[in-house]
């Protein structure tokens, strides 16, 4: 793990130990609710591991969160110099994410990674998912609203037990309440753009 890559683990580790503190919730409660070992999760908060999109999706879940939100909650603050501002970093209320941007923000999820799209607290999550599982997972529920967009390959998207087949150039817009998950149906490398708003979970 390169500095930087270590500098973002420990800003995740601590973004989710504030969170486990604020909701009055021990190390073994979250580990036990994720179906995480407690030895994991303790390394995790303290940056010396870092979990794939779903373990942290699992984390996210029992703290009443999404991963999306933990991710840009980690992301660093304060950024002012030529070259971040050059790299495509957030500046105030503008952010530009450069496509070579070296910063180690993917993250590995179930066939593929993931990676957000802009950077800092904003109202709206855009991430970006390279692959996807070829079969469902659990459900994810969140709140607020969801879109995705296809940009390459097709996938099924479950809906509460509906089942919506997209590809290239297709987008489904759905409520985060409605339990979703989805899977790759094709051959071809899958890649999706998802954008969710950012809400607190009582919202």
């Amino acid at each position: 793990m390169t500095d930087v890559g270590a500098d973002v683990t420990v800003r995740l580790g601590g973004v989710i130990r504030a969170r486990r503190r604020q909701l009055g919730l021990t190390l073994v409660d979250v580990a036990s609710k994720a179906g995480l070992s407690h030895p994991f999760l303790s390394q995790l908060e303290r940056g010396l591991a870092r979990p794939s999109m779903r373990s942290l999706s699992a984390i996210a879940a029992t703290l009443g969160t999404t991963a999306q939100v933990l991710m840009v909650e980690a992301e660093p603050t304060g950024i002012n110099t030529v070259s971040s501002v050059e790299r495509g970093d957030s500046i105030g209320p503008v952010s530009v994410v450069r496509a070579g941007d070296p910063r180690p923000d993917r993250m590995d999820a179930r066939g593929g990674t993931v990676r957000a799209l802009a950077h800092g607290e904003r109202a709206m999550i855009p991430v970006e998912f390279v692959g996807a599982p070829p079969d469902f997972d659990e459900y994810f529920r969140h709140p607020g609203e969801e879109f995705i967009y296809v940009r390459h390959g097709q996938i099924e998207i479950d809906i509460e037990g509906k089942l919506y087949p997209v590809a290239d150039g297709d987008s489904v817009y759905y409520p985060g309440s409605l339990r979703h998950r989805w899977r790759s149906t094709s051959d071809e490398h899958v890649h999706l753009v998802v954008v969710q708003q950012n809400l607190p979970p009582n919202s």
